[in-house]
């Protein structure tokens, strides 16, 4: 269906503001630097379109006809109108909002603190933060960009991994003075657990030895309630070293192993390749790979090209909780 835009003389409505502004063909036409041929061919245009004459033109003296007079301000209110449009979007490709999605818990527990850097180095760059699991169809959302946890493939999407993940097994102080810490090969029905939907303890025990036995503990969906639990002194958590790096430094939480379990998934920056072009996008995304370079990994942290996700020793080698040979791909998945 054909658009009320289609048929409008755009190019002609500017020219006639830069006549009537200057009453001069000829100085319209040095201001658009074009030829006063073509100002007198665009205002034809107009004339026709509209069935009535603009200007009334007397030698070299040019005046507005009363439709002209009437014409010019609803003109100059559109262009004004258009102009900042478009100044606006200029503006917002450089700074301004810049809307993301991610993970909950990586907002709460990891960007939250670094916020203020961001702020204080670029403060032009707003974020609108939206979380969810789900991935982004950037073509139905005004999204610019998203972090996700996953194996780093995004169907037509340009995908950057920014930082490597790892599992660490923590409790709360008071737990840890009580039952000890965790050793290689001791069973873990000793031990008051807490299972994450996301976590659960099964990555600690599946790098043993002897085949994984069931795990029994409170069960909690979320990473971040996970980890409040433990804070709580509820029980022994397996949780991502990202979410728990702050409270640990804190002393809300303390490690209750030495080892650290590289993760199968990796924190990825996606976005459409061409958003890359946009300042306030690739400028956020310099910041996050700086900050992401500046986190310290775990203590007892194995290389990150291996992951937890298959057993690597027999039965007749000591049951320790190392890093394995890398697990076969699995399916991308966001996490809370």
């Amino acid at each position: 269906m054909a658009s009320a835009y289609d048929r409008l003389p755009l190019n002609a409505l500017r020219v006639f503001e830069a006549v009537a502004s200057r009453l001069s063909f000829a100085d319209a036409a040095e201001a658009l630097h074009v030829t006063p041929a073509a100002v007198s061919m665009q205002i034809k245009t107009l004339e026709d379109y509209l069935q009535v004459p603009l200007f009334r033109r007397s030698g070299r003296k040019v005046e507005l006809t009363a439709e002209g007079e009437e014409l010019l301000p609803g003109i100059r209110r559109g262009l004004d109108e258009l102009e900042a449009a478009l100044s606006q979007l200029r503006k917002d490709r450089k700074g301004g909002q810049l809307n993301i999605s991610m993970l909950a818990s990586f907002l709460q527990k990891w960007l939250l603190p670094r916020l203020p850097d961001l702020n204080a180095r670029h403060p032009d760059v707003e974020l609108r933060i939206h979380t969810d699991r789900a991935n982004v169809d950037f073509s139905r959302s005004d999204f610019h960009a998203a972090i996700r946890l996953g194996n780093g493939t995004y169907k037509g999407l340009h995908s950057v991994k920014v930082m490597d993940e790892w599992l660490v097994a923590v409790a709360s102080p008071a737990l840890v003075a009580k039952h000890g810490m965790l050793n290689s090969g001791q069973a873990l029905d000793k031990f008051p657990l807490l299972q994450g939907a996301d976590e659960p303890w099964i990555h600690w025990l599946e790098v043993g030895g002897d085949p994984p036995q069931p795990v029994r503990g409170s069960v909690l969906d979320d990473s971040v309630s996970v980890i409040t639990a433990a804070e709580q002194g509820l029980g022994f958590a397996l949780v991502r070293w990202s979410l728990a790096a702050n409270d640990l430094q804190s002393g809300r939480l303390q490690l209750a192993s030495p080892c650290a379990l590289p993760y199968r998934w990796s924190y990825h920056f996606v976005c459409p390749k061409s958003y890359l072009a946009m300042p306030k996008v690739a400028t956020f995304l310099e910041w996050l790979q700086r900050a992401a370079k500046a986190f310290p990994t775990p203590p007892g942290a194995t290389a990150a090209d291996n992951t937890v996700g298959t057993k690597a020793k027999t039965a007749s080698q000591p049951a320790k909780p190392v890093a394995v040979k890398k697990a076969p791909p699995a399916k991308s998945r966001a996490k809370k």
